[in-house]
């Protein structure tokens, strides 16, 4: 009796094993009755690309060239010829001063002159006829350069009442108005060209030997977050700053659009290298201790893991110099459950389809 107990107990059990054992199956799917089945991981292919250094900064923007506008002598403001920030071209008039009194002596010294002329042509006749000394001519002619030092002298008082643009830019602020009082030094307004611009930053004395005049940079700024910036550096200061340890940069930027103004900070990066060079993602990489691996899928879909050498680093990239060849596929992501010598299945997304799983 006990003996029969004992089977039927055995039998039970077979069956509510059997049973569970169908329904793991059916849970977990083909690829867990398999044994667990492939696994599948993301891949990037290598690929050869442009590579670079940078060194990123900050930097102000300065005019190319800039002025503050002022008159020369102490006048009244007869008209303003212009508004606030026009454009104006080389030699443009701006601001008129009263000019009366000058405009009267430079026509008494240009008549003073043309009587010198004059009289100097008679004396001449004179001397060729032995009437007069020659020594008549000398002291004429002394008499007509003096008379063209004041007439120069004077025109060039008549001038400075006419304020003109010394070059082509953008005008600031009107800062008079007509019939006000100008001295020397008195703020009219200001004017920048624009055109070009200047960026001054400061630079590391560590990369000073890698500072080129004609290398590339690359910026933004905040009023134009998806408008990139590129220029050239055209000046290197001859001091690195004893307190910061750095030295001061000048690139210069086209700036067509006038989109770039004085005093805007840009945040850019200055390359002071590039190469074309083998590029793989940098979550690629697996280090360890001081050396770097990343794990390769050969042809047959088996798992290589390799040794490779880093060149330049960028924002999720890393150029490799030794270890894979352009082509090759590499694990970026699943790295974790794979192994060296084991088959896995690749895709090229992070996305999971149902058709792999099944």
């Amino acid at each position: 009796m006990k003996i029969t107990l004992i089977i039927g107990m055995i039998l039970l059990a077979g069956l509510v094993a059997g049973v569970w054992y169908k329904e793991q199956g059916r849970n977990l799917g083909p690829s867990a009755s398999r044994g667990g089945g492939t696994p599948s991981v993301v891949v990037a292919v290598v690929s050869r690309q442009s590579v670079r250094r940078e060194v990123e900064a900050l930097g102000t923007i300065k005019s190319r060239e800039s002025v503050v506008l002022s008159a020369k002598v102490t006048e009244k403001v007869e008209q303003v010829h212009f508004r606030d920030g026009q454009l104006v071209s080389a030699g443009d008039l701006l601001v008129t001063l009263r000019s009366g009194e000058q405009k009267a002596k430079v026509r008494a010294a240009k008549a003073n002159l043309k009587e010198q002329q004059r009289e100097y042509k008679r004396i001449e006749g004179l001397v060729r006829s032995n009437t007069v000394a020659s020594s008549e001519l000398d002291k004429l002619y002394t008499d007509i350069e003096i008379a063209r030092a004041v007439l120069a002298q004077n025109q060039a008082e008549l001038d400075a009442r006419f304020i003109q643009a010394p070059f082509a830019g953008v005008l600031g602020f009107r800062q008079i108005s007509p019939g006000a009082l100008l001295t020397p030094g008195t703020m009219i307004t200001t004017l920048d060209d624009l055109a070009k611009v200047n960026l001054d930053f400061t630079v590391p004395e560590q990369f000073i030997g890698q500072l080129r005049l004609g290398s590339d940079i690359e910026g933004q700024v905040a009023a134009f977050p998806k408008r990139q910036f590129a220029g050239r550096v055209t000046g290197i200061d001859s001091r690195v700053n004893p307190l910061t340890r750095a030295i001061v940069v000048r690139a210069e930027i086209n700036n067509p659009d006038l989109m770039l103004r004085p005093g805007m900070l840009m945040t850019l990066s200055l390359i002071v290298e590039k190469r074309v060079g083998l590029v793989v993602p940098e979550e690629a990489l697996v280090p360890r201790q001081r050396h770097n691996y990343v794990f390769v899928v050969n042809s047959d879909n088996v798992v290589e893991q390799r040794q490779v050498d880093i060149g330049f680093r960028s924002r999720g990239e890393a150029e490799i110099l030794g270890g894979v060849a352009e082509g090759e596929q590499i694990i970026t992501r699943g790295i974790q459950r794979v192994r060296p010598g084991q088959v896995v299945e690749t895709r090229t997304s992070e996305r999971f389809s149902y058709q792999e799983a099944g």
